[in-house]
């Protein structure tokens, strides 16, 4: 049994997508960050960053922090969505950082600077509006070449998509990326993906565009 540490964030539904798609027993426990839960003592002692996700895998007695470090975790103890070795594994572990270094954090300023700060900064609106239409150039390019970010279906794109499924707080038409409306869509559809989006609850159904 693994207990998962988490919330309803894109970082959070990361893990409970992996794990509905591994089909691994977990137990969520709910870290409400809203009401300052991830500072709890008891939590630090697992998330020493005071952030979800973080698991507990009862099996491994292994313990970790960071939704990226999760996702490679998971895969190599299961063998699948990370190949094991090779340029394959590489181009899974690129996009992963991709998402890691650029989608989460620069989407997550757009979250607060666009939509929950509207006009405190003008100036931070504006660089993330247009990084934000940046990285959706990035990620449409990619998937027009094929059919997912590294390849096959991978932990890169189970990282990805919680983040574009964003897209309105982002202000982002996705009808303006076809390559990336389409794999959204795809991954959408994905009945682990559905399952994991609304753990620990249900907050609003998964946004589809008109």
């Amino acid at each position: 049994m693994i207990d998962l540490y988490t919330w309803t964030t894109p970082n959070g539904r990361k893990i409970s997508v992996m794990l509905e798609e591994l089909g691994l027993p977990y137990n969520a426990i709910a870290v409400d960050i809203g009401q300052g839960e991830q500072h709890d003592s008891e939590f630090l002692k697992i998330s020493p960053n005071n952030k979800i996700p973080a698991i507990v895998d009862h099996d491994t007695g292994i313990s970790l922090m960071e939704s990226g470090a999760i996702l490679m975790y998971l895969a190599e103890k299961t063998g699948q969505f990370m190949p094991s070795s090779g340029a394959a594994r590489w181009s899974v572990v690129e996009w992963l950082m991709m998402q890691m270094g650029s989608v989460g954090p620069m989407l997550g300023q757009t979250h607060h600077f666009v939509f929950y700060h509207r006009g405190e900064a003008p100036y931070a609106e504006e660089r993330y509006r247009k990084e934000n239409a940046r990285i959706y150039r990035v990620l449409d390019t990619r998937l027009g070449e094929q059919q997912y970010l590294a390849g096959d279906y991978s932990i890169a794109d189970i990282a990805t998509w919680p983040w574009i499924s964003r897209y309105p707080r982002q202000e982002m038409n996705l009808h303006d990326y076809p390559n990336l409306l389409r794999w959204y869509l795809e991954l959408a559809a994905r009945p682990a993906v559905q399952r994991g989006y609304v753990v620990p609850k249900k907050v609003e159904d998964i946004p589809i565009p008109d």
